[in-house]
C-alpha cells in the first residue's frame, strides 16, 4: 500500500467512527428504527439504480442478509445507540469479531488456537471494564442491545460465507431497499411519533441522516471495497480498528462525552482483543472482499 491507499484507509476509518456520533444525534430527532429506515432509503435510492439487479439465485440470500443485517444488526445496532454513549458503543461493537471467531468454529470447522482464544477473552473483558463505567451506569440494557447487535452482525457474516460469493455493491444496495420496509413496519409497531419527528426535525438531524447514509455508507464502502480489492486484505483489515479510536475522540469533542479511566482502559483491552482475533481470523473468507460490511464500523 502507498502513501494514497494508507490515507483513504484512514479516511474511511474515520467516516466510520463518526457515524457513532452521527447516529446519537440522528436519535435524539428521531425513533431510532424509524432513523434506521430513512437511512437505507437514502442508501437503496442512491446505490440500486447504478448496481445489476441480484440474479435469480440470489434473491433468497439477498432477503436473509436484509433480514439479519439490516433489520437484526442495524436495528438493534441504531437502538442501543439511543440508549448509551456513542463511545460507549464505539467499543462494544467490536465484539463482532470475536463472535464472528466463534461461530466460524461452530459451523465451518475453523481451528480455535489459544491465540483466538485469547482475543476473545481479552475483548470480552474489555466491555466487561467497559459495563463498571459511569458512562453505562444505569444504562446496562443499552450495552447489552450493543452486544446483541455485534452478535447479529457475526450472524449475518456466518451466513453470507455459507451462501458463497455475493457482488458486495449490489448486496449492499439490494439489502438496504429490501430492509425499509421491514424497518418501517418494525417502526409503527414499536415506536412512535415518526411523523412529528419528520415535522420538527432540525439540520441537524437531517445532516446525521445524511452522514449515515451518504458519508459512512455509500463513500466510505465505495473506497473500502477499492482499496481491498486493489491491496492484501492483510493490510487494509487493521484499519478498522482505528474506527473506535476515531468514534471516541469524536464523541468526546462533539458531544462532550467523558473520557473516563475505565472507557478508555476498556477500549484499550477491548481493540487488543479484537486485534489478537483479526491476526489470524482475516485468514478466513469472513475478511474476502465479498463481506458486505464491517462490524467495528456500523455504517
Amino acid at each position: 500500500m502507498g502513501l494514497r491507499e494508507y490515507a483513504l484507509a484512514t479516511l474511511v476509518a474515520l467516516l466510520w467512527g463518526g457515524n457513532f456520533v452521527a447516529v446519537k444525534l440522528g436519535t435524539e430527532t428521531f425513533p431510532p428504527i424509524f432513523l434506521l429506515a430513512l437511512r437505507f432509503t437514502i442508501v437503496a435510492a442512491v446505490m440500486v439504480p447504478f448496481v445489476r439487479r441480484p440474479p435469480r439465485h440470489c434473491w433468497k440470500a439477498v432477503v436473509l442478509v436484509s433480514v439479519a443485517l439490516g433489520v437484526f444488526h442495524f436495528g438493534l445496532m441504531f437502538m442501543g445507540i439511543a440508549r448509551v454513549d456513542a463511545s460507549t458503543a464505539a467499543i462494544a461493537t467490536q465484539l463482532g469479531v470475536p463472535f464472528s471467531t466463534v461461530l466460524a468454529v461452530i459451523f465451518f470447522r475453523d481451528v480455535l488456537g489459544w491465540r483466538r482464544i485469547l482475543g476473545i477473552l481479552v475483548a470480552f473483558s474489555g466491555v466487561a471494564i467497559l459495563a463498571g463505567s459511569p458512562q453505562v451506569s444505569g444504562a446496562w440494557g443499552g450495552l447489552l442491545i450493543i452486544v446483541a447487535a455485534a452478535f447479529a452482525w457475526a450472524v449475518a457474516n456466518t451466513l453470507i460465507k455459507y451462501l458463497g460469493p455475493l457482488d458486495p455493491f449490489m448486496l449492499t444496495g439490494w439489502m438496504a431497499l429490501l430492509a425499509v420496509p421491514q424497518l418501517l413496519l418494525l417502526s409503527f409497531a414499536v415506536e412512535q411519533g415518526q411523523l412529528q419527528s419528520l415535522l420538527t426535525a432540525t439540520s441537524v438531524g437531517w445532516a446525521a441522516v445524511i452522514y449515515t447514509a451518504i458519508g459512512s455508507s455509500v463513500v466510505a464502502y465505495t473506497l473500502w471495497y477499492s482499496l481491498i480489492n486493489k491491496n492484501p486484505v492483510s493490510q487494509v483489515v487493521p484499519f478498522t480498528l482505528l474506527a473506535p479510536v476515531f468514534g471516541i475522540l469524536a464523541a468526546a469533542v462533539i458531544l462532550g462525552e467523558p473520557l473516563t479511566l475505565p472507557l478508555v482502559l476498556g477500549g484499550l483491552v477491548t481493540i487488543s482483543g479484537v486485534a489478537l482475533c483479526e491476526a489470524t481470523f482475516r485468514r478466513t473468507r469472513f475478511w474476502g472482499r465479498r463481506r458486505p460490511d464491517v462490524a467495528v464500523a456500523p455504517d
